[in-house]
């Protein structure tokens, strides 16, 4: 990550911990900095809010009762339909985070609204119509943490937060310890695939820190950036042994396999490119698809881990739902 990220990063973070040190009570009005750097001040516990981000820690951290309005996306979402089958009849929309329905939003009169930075323009029309907006874009997994404690502060819900990334650390504990101890020279180079097939995850980003902890090496890593587009030519100069492509890209595993340009690639030649579910990794379901990442990176150090076993007792314990329930894995 780049000095001006990492920064940024730890500005994030420790202005998350002061504000959660000062929220211990119920019933006051606390401080909070969100990832655009703005200061609010929330009156908590927060009883009606707005997701149209972090929807689904709804079902994680039981906000059902507090949420009286979504994002539309929501609406197509298996763990949410698998939570609550008859979501859309009843939370309303209000569009989504770069395509706001005003009239809806206002109609809800929400206490809170959370969505993502990429309109901060759309923030700052919300505001002007006297709504509290909190924004985020977790960089890494201790960002996505952090903004699941802000939930778990805020909507007074700190132990049931607690308990969920107990189970998420649980899961990256069993990664890290399995992947401990492989040399330097061993590690597989893993490439991280976006909306297009020569989209790049960099160094900046979740995605980069996934790649680390399941004990690869991101060539794109080179680049302190969240995501570059690249030539064909330096994706085979990387040479990666494993591909992952992000899970809502319009392509699939087979239409880069079968690509002749890519026949070069070693992932390619022992077709080791894999779709991720189409998931969102500002979510707890980061830890069951890391466990999946990580096992089809060093399957020989997973042979008797069950993926699927593993992912339903997650499910069943952060979501209330059965794996079965929701997409699974590519094969």
């Amino acid at each position: 990550m780049a000095t001006a990220g990492r920064i940024a990063c730890m500005v994030f973070c420790c202005a998350m911990v002061l504000f959660l040190l000062a929220a211990s009570a119920s019933g006051e009005t606390i401080t909070a900095r969100d990832k655009l750097g703005r200061e609010l001040r929330i009156q908590v516990p927060v009883k009606r809010a707005v997701f149209f981000q972090t929807y689904e820690l709804v079902p994680a951290l039981d906000l059902w009762d507090q949420a009286v309005g979504i994002a539309r996306f929501a609406y197509d979402n298996d763990l949410m339909k698998a939570a609550k089958p008859d979501i859309a009849r009843t939370i309303p929309s209000a569009g989504g985070g770069t395509d706001i329905n005003m009239e809806a939003l206002m109609k809800l009169k929400p206490e809170l609204v959370v969505t993502w930075t990429a309109r901060p323009e759309n923030i700052t029309y919300m505001e002007q119509k006297g709504l509290k907006v909190y924004s985020i874009y977790p960089e890494s997994i201790e960002e996505l943490y952090e903004v699941i404690r802000f939930h778990g502060t805020v909507f007074n819900r700190k132990k049931r937060a607690q308990e969920v990334l107990a189970e998420m650390e649980k899961s990256f504990a069993m990664v890290r310890t399995r992947v401990a101890g492989i040399p330097v020279e061993k590690k597989r180079k893993v490439l991280w695939l976006g909306s297009r097939p020569t989209s790049v995850a960099c160094a900046i980003g979740v995605n980069n820190d996934v790649i680390n902890l399941i004990g690869g090496v991101n060539p794109a890593a080179v680049y302190q950036q969240r995501n570059v587009d690249v030539s064909m030519e330096q994706i085979i100069a990387w040479n990666p042994d494993v591909i992952f492509i992000w899970g809502n890209a319009k392509y699939s595993a087979d239409d880069v396999m079968n690509n002749p340009q890519w026949r070069f690639v070693k992932a390619v030649r022992e077709r080791r490119v894999f779709k991720a579910p189409e998931w969102s990794t500002w979510s707890p379901r980061l830890a069951p698809a890391v466990l999946w990442m990580a096992a089809r990176t060093y399957p020989e150090r997973f042979r008797d881990v069950n993926i699927g076993e593993t992912a339903d007792h997650f499910y069943r314990k952060v979501f209330g739902v059965p794996f079965s329930k929701v997409k699974g894995f590519a094969s």
